[in-house]
Parts: structure tokens; C-alpha cells; sequence
């Protein structure tokens, strides 16, 4: 922040319920400068729900989300405030390289354009939601009474022109990441189930041809039965039948679910 003379500021740090003494540290740095607020949560409440929850707690002009293992550069805040200076309403980082594993960065890069592929909206491809946010869009998502939302997928949901900085994303320096297979799993989901119809298109397509089959299968027996009734004996064909036919009628019937959630609409 000392390349931001003229701005005032405060650091939020929110600490997702630690074991290793953390939260004492953070409660007497707390105490010793005026300029950093701790939120300690009293139970894990996940990696998407947490850091959330720190931005809304945020009253500035403007919010910059951030990691904690400065795998997003802090010197690049001087750039994010210059093109929010400018007029941008949202200034995201886009990690075009990376130092961590190749093979990681790849699949990260993959999925990106995947969910952007089947997005309703025009997702930013590598974009992990280290950015500047300014209060417009901060109040617009304490509107939307979501404590479980995509955030990356959101900002662009939201409709306002995005200003994209490019950055190499160092190596972490310290620590183990605490991301599992699940919890990238869940964030994976979160962002194909929030931001597109097309797995539901696809349940009631599939459903629909599936059902279609066993009707017909169905039938064919049943034509076969009538013709050669003393010879064909009835095994358990209607019983196979009936199990995929209502199934599939059940799976057609779930692409059938719509999301009754707000609509984002940018709030003038």
C-alpha cells in the first residue's frame, strides 16, 4: 500500500477456525495496528462460504480479494486501483502462466474453458477471484442472499465490464495447501451446476430417448407374447422394462428442474 499514498485502508484477515496458534497471533496483531480486523470463525465453514463471507464484511470504496500464501502478487493492487481509477467497476487478475505443477495448471486451464463453454454468461477463462471489486457490485452481493455462490462465475454474471490484468502465479513459498480432491471437486461442480442449463438439457434429453426405448422394447415384447403365446414364456423382460422405463421417466423429469434463484441484473 505505499505505492496508494492517498488511500486509506484496512486489511481484513478471516481465519477459518485454525489449529496451529494462528488465531493468537492474529488477535494480538489485531490489538497492535488499527488498519487490520480478524474475523475467527468458530467452526471450518469451507473454502468458498469463508472467504465470502470476509468480503461482504468489507465497507470501502472498493475490495480486493486476495490469498493468503501470496500466490496472487500483492504488488499488483497499484494495478488494480489504477484501472479501477479509470472507471472499471471489477479488475480480475488472469493467471495466463504459472510455476506450480504443469500438469494442474493444464486441467485448471481445461475446466476453465469447459464451464466458459457451456456458461449461460461469458466466464473469464483463469480467473480464481484474486481482483478488485468496487461497492456497487460488494452491496449487490449482500443482496443476493447467497452464502454459497461461485463468485468467480458471479462477477461476470453481474454484467459489468471487466478490466483483465495478465500475472504469473508464483510457487507457494510455505505451507501445504489444504485443497483436497473434494473440496476441488465441489468448486468444479459449484461452477457448471450455477452458471448453466446444459447438464439439465441433457438429463431430459437422455431421459427422454432412454424412456422412448424401453416404450418400444415394451411394445416389441408384447407383440412377440400375443404371436407366440404358448412358446414364449414372460421371465422377468416386463419386470427389466418397467425398471428402466420409470428410471428413465425420473431422470427426464429432473432436467426438467429449473433454477428459481434470482437472476443477476446489474443495480444502477
Amino acid at each position: 500500500m505505499t505505492g496508494l499514498p492517498a488511500y486509506k485502508y484496512e486489511i481484513i484477515l478471516i481465519d477459518n477456525c485454525s489449529t496451529d496458534g494462528t488465531r493468537d497471533l492474529l488477535r494480538k496483531l489485531a490489538l497492535q495496528k488499527a488498519h487490520l480486523k480478524v474475523i475467527l470463525n468458530s467452526r471450518n465453514f469451507g473454502h468458498i462460504r469463508s472467504p465470502y463471507h470476509a468480503l461482504l464484511q468489507a465497507r470501502g470504496d472498493a475490495v480486493i480479494a486476495m490469498a493468503s500464501d501470496l500466490q496472487d502478487p500483492p504488488e499488483m493492487l497499484v494495478d488494480f486501483v489504477n484501472k479501477w481509477e479509470g472507471g472499471y467497476k471489477a479488475v480480475v487478475g488472469v493467471k495466463e502462466k504459472s510455476e506450480e505443477s504443469r500438469l494442474f495448471f493444464l486441467l485448471r486451464r481445461e475446466y476453465y474453458r469447459m464451464v466458459r463453454r457451456l456458461s449461460d454468461a461469458e466466464l473469464v477463462e483463469n480467473f480464481t477471484g484474486f481482483g478488485l471489486y468496487d461497492k456497487v457490485i460488494i452491496d449487490y452481493c449482500r443482496g443476493l442472499n447467497d452464502n454459497y455462490p461461485y463468485f468467480r462465475g458471479l462477477i461476470s454474471e453481474i454484467g459489468f465490464p471487466l478490466a483483465r490484468i495478465p500475472y504469473l502465479q508464483p510457487a507457494r513459498k510455505r505451507g501445504i495447501t489444504k485443497s483436497n480432491f473434494f473440496m476441488l471437486y465441489d468448486l468444479a461442480m459449484l461452477g457448471f451446476t450455477n452458471h448453466s442449463k446444459v447438464p439439465l438439457r441433457l438429463a431430459a434429453m437422455l431421459g427422454f430417448v432412454m424412456s422412448l426405448f424401453s416404450l418400444l422394447g415394451a411394445l416389441a415384447y408384447l407383440i412377440y407374447k400375443v404371436l407366440y403365446w404358448d412358446s414364449f414364456s414372460v421371465g422377468i423382460a416386463p419386470l427389466v422394462i418397467g425398471l428402466f422405463f420409470f428410471s428413465q421417466s425420473n431422470f427426464f423429469s429432473s432436467g426438467f428442474l429449473e433454477n428459481t434463484s434470482e437472476q443477476y441484473t446489474p443495480r444502477c
